[in-house]
C-alpha cells in the first residue's frame, strides 16, 4: 500500500505561480489528473446566470493548481517539508516530517 503524499484536509504551502508563499488547506486532490485543490488560493471568477432560488452575477471559486506546485508543512513545526515514510511501533506506514520527525497526520 502506498502512502499518500497530500491528502484532504493537509496544510501546503504554494510553491509557483500567482499566490506563491501562500499557505492553506486542501478541499479535494485529484490523483488522475495530478492536480489539488486548495482553500483560499488560486481564486477565479465565475460567471454566472441567475435563477429565480440563486441570484446571478460575478462569484469567486478556488481552482485547480498542478500537485507539483504545492509542499506539504508539517503541523508540528510549520515548516514546508518533503516527508519521509517511516513505521509506527505497530508497523504501520506513516509521513514523517524530515525537520522535526514527527509523525504528520
Amino acid at each position: 500500500m502506498a502512502i499518500a503524499p497530500i491528502r484532504k484536509k493537509d496544510k501546503v504551502l504554494v510553491l509557483a505561480g500567482k499566490d506563491r508563499g501562500k499557505q492553506g488547506d486542501v478541499i479535494e486532490v485529484d490523483r488522475v489528473k495530478g492536480r489539488v485543490l486548495v482553500a483560499k488560493v488560486n481564486m477565479v471568477k465565475k460567471h454566472a446566470k441567475g435563477t429565480p432560488q440563486k441570484p446571478g452575477g460575478i462569484q469567486d471559486k478556488e481552482a485547480y493548481l498542478p500537485l507539483s506546485k504545492v509542499k506539504l508543512v508539517c503541523p508540528k513545526c510549520g515548516k514546508a517539508t518533503r516527508f519521509k515514510v517511516g513505521t509506527i511501533s505497530d508497523g504501520t506506514k506513516a509521513r514523517v516530517c524530515r525537520h522535526c520527525g514527527e509523525m504528520i497526520g
